[in-house]
């Protein structure tokens, strides 16, 4: 296949990097051979299949690290996956013709990415905690104010789950990017997450008189389970059903924030946010989105360095497009066993 002298076949270490490339279901690879070369005898080139726009970022020994785009259209929503070594079937581009390299891949690892849970997160954290026990501020009755604040909260945001330590709290929403052939809809809203952050950071100022941060991130979350939550059948085990890159994200953007503010590299925000979720959200035309400060952290599972933008909780809420999507009404499901 694609032996033609037209064709460019490209192992899969020599993968062009952060190049424009083509994910494409192995299953349309002889209907695409097919219409290249009437394409190469001067015929019309009819289009086939379906594309996913991605960029490779790095090469290693047992998978490709790439920047998936699930939605150029609306937003710019850029992930970052790994295809391994063994969902790789070929690439190939037409040097001498308009394109981008295609990557076929196995059938049922682009189906999962399309597929697939996948979830963001916001760590909203108490500023001052310390401090305030000193001086014997956390009162139980407060505390069990706040945490009735934050059920409210929860109330009026169902398709998330909030996940409290008293002084913090772990907020968890899943979504969804769906595949032509499925009932599964792209279902990503990351504005909800940020215009949650008013109301539990008034929660926390009238009960505990704290102010807090926030460090958000989304990505890939390698558990299928769909629920956002599991919850035992006696009720004394609860699983966030998570793992992998936006809970590690999460976790590091909140360490290398506190590390450069003791190291006086930047001043306290109250919003970490990482890079891909930023530049993911809908602004309003006009802001210049680019011109906010950024620090770099190292992600756990990513093979470059990763960056978080630090501003405050206004910048971005005032900026948002009132157009994006409004926060889901819809119950999330919580697995019991």
């Amino acid at each position: 296949m694609f032996s033609h002298s037209e064709f460019r076949v490209i192992a899969f270490e020599d993968l062009p990097l952060d190049e424009d490339i083509f994910l494409m279901d192995e299953r349309w690879m002889s209907e695409y051979e097919s219409a290249c070369i009437n394409m190469f005898n001067g015929l019309d080139y009819p289009n086939v299949g379906y594309i996913s726009y991605a960029a490779a970022r790095g090469v290693g020994g047992d998978h490709l690290e790439l920047s998936w785009y699930p939605n150029i259209i609306d937003r710019f929503h850029e992930m970052v996956v790994k295809l391994p070594r063994e969902a790789f079937v070929t690439c190939v581009d037409t040097p001498r013709w308009d394109g981008k390299p295609r990557i076929f891949v196995k059938s049922s690892w682009l189906s999962g990415l399309h597929l697939r849970p996948y979830s963001a997160f916001a760590l909203i954290d108490a500023i001052g905690v310390k401090d305030a026990l000193s001086r014997g501020q956390l009162s139980g009755p407060s505390l069990v104010r706040l945490r009735e604040r934050i059920d409210v909260i929860a109330a009026d945001n169902p398709a998330m789950a909030f996940v409290s330590f008293a002084d913090s709290i772990l907020v968890k929403m899943n979504w969804f990017v769906g595949q032509y052939d499925s009932d599964i809809s792209y279902s990503y809203d990351p504005e909800a997450l940020i215009r949650i952050m008013p109301a539990v950071a008034g929660a926390f100022r009238e009960e505990v008189d704290l102010a807090v941060y926030a460090a958000v991130a989304q990505g890939v979350n390698e558990y299928d389970d769909t629920a956002l939550l599991h919850l035992s059948s006696t009720g004394n085990h609860i699983s966030l059903n998570s793992l992998g890159l936006p809970f590690a994200q999460l976790l590091a953007i909140d360490g290398a924030a506190r590390a450069a503010i003791r190291a006086g590299e930047h001043g306290p925000g109250e919003l970490y946010i990482d890079e891909h979720f930023y530049h993911s959200l809908r602004f309003r035309s006009g802001f210049e989105k680019a011109g906010l400060p950024r620090a770099g952290y190292r992600s756990p599972l990513a093979a470059r360095t990763s960056h978080y933008f630090y501003t405050d909780r206004q910048t971005i809420l005032v900026n948002l497009d009132p157009a994006a999507p409004a926060p889901r009404r819809k119950r999330p499901r919580t697995t019991t066993t």
